[in-house]
């Protein structure tokens, strides 16, 4: 099958899956079968308990232990926020003299190589880079091997979005195949369009062995009462939208996660785009990353459309 029909189908497959809870007639009719034959979990009020819900109020669901959750500060005050020091040096096992290890660079360089040989056509890239806090001084334990892939998305197809989704789905595919640790660092792959500007302080090309953007050590100021702020009341909405669960529709819970999920984008965005890198918004970013409040949210996200994609018995 040529690449123009599989885009084609994946086209088709992307927009039919775009199609709300609200929107596509197939929803419509499963949401109205789900509420009809769930005669346990909905809310009470007939007489007659073959046909209606035989409690008074909606049934708890189980299986999410809140103990794990209790306490944001408590969990990350001692490691996610003391993460954010900044280093004397480049991280020693990765960088040699200001350069990357000729070692580390030969593997990085193979691996992308590897995962580009799979793609359904030929990408040739503009660049492979590594940016994030590995290619600067605010490494910590936490820091991965961001390893970029750059290309012009427009050249895939003027659709935009479908194509940003198209390689989110392919780098989220392989890094949940994949576990590969360069010292102790785990790699991530990321596409990234090359037309548009990466904002970070330290980003070094990996296929032409030199800096583009070469970073500092400046000792930042870290405004630690605001990160965890903004990071507890990040954490606060992603509690209110696991109860949520308990009381909501699906397409309600989901709707609430794809809000949630846009506010901290821009929060990063905005934050990078200001103070930069140590912004209180990008720092509390890391902070819900590190303290997994973010995977938090995707599970939930899972279970919520799981849910409504169901059709009770």
């Amino acid at each position: 099958m040529s690449f123009e029909r599989k885009w084609k189908n994946y086209q088709k497959l992307t927009e039919a899956k775009e199609q709300s809870q609200l929107t596509s007639p197939f929803q419509k009719k499963a949401k109205h079968l789900r509420r009809r034959n769930d005669i346990y979990t909905t809310k009470a009020g007939h007489k007659n308990l073959k046909v209606g819900s035989p409690f008074t109020t909606r049934a708890k669901r189980s299986g999410t232990s809140r103990l794990r959750f209790e306490g944001l500060k408590e969990r990350v005050d001692q490691s996610a926020l003391n993460s954010f020091e900044v280093n004397d040096s480049l991280v020693p096992e990765i960088w040699e003299n200001d350069r990357l290890k000729a070692e580390v660079r030969e593997k990085l360089l193979k691996i992308a190589s590897d995962f580009l040989i799979d793609m359904p056509f030929d990408l040739e890239p503009d660049d492979i880079t590594l940016t994030g806090s590995l290619a600067n001084y605010n490494w910590s334990k936490y820091s991965d091997v961001d390893l970029h892939i750059l290309y012009d998305f427009s050249k895939v197809d003027e659709n935009r979005e479908l194509v940003i989704q198209f390689f989110k789905n392919l780098q989220t595919n392989w890094n949940n195949r994949h576990d590969i640790y360069m010292s102790g660092y785990e790699v991530e792959i990321y596409f990234q369009n090359s037309t548009e500007p990466h904002i970070s302080t330290g980003v070094y090309s990996i296929q032409n062995d030199e800096w583009l953007t070469k970073p500092k050590p400046v000792a930042a100021s870290i405004d630690y009462a605001n990160i965890e702020k903004k990071a507890e009341d990040i954490s606060d909405r992603i509690d209110h939208i696991e109860k949520m669960m308990e009381d909501e529709e699906g397409d309600a819970v989901l709707d609430a996660i794809d809000r949630l999920k846009a506010k901290i984008r821009n929060m990063r965005q905005s934050g990078l785009e200001g103070a930069g890198q140590f912004s209180v918004e990008n720092l509390a970013f890391k902070v819900l990353r590190r303290s997994e409040e973010l995977g938090r949210l995707s599970d939930l996200k899972a279970k919520a459309y799981d849910e409504t994609m169901s059709i009770e018995q």
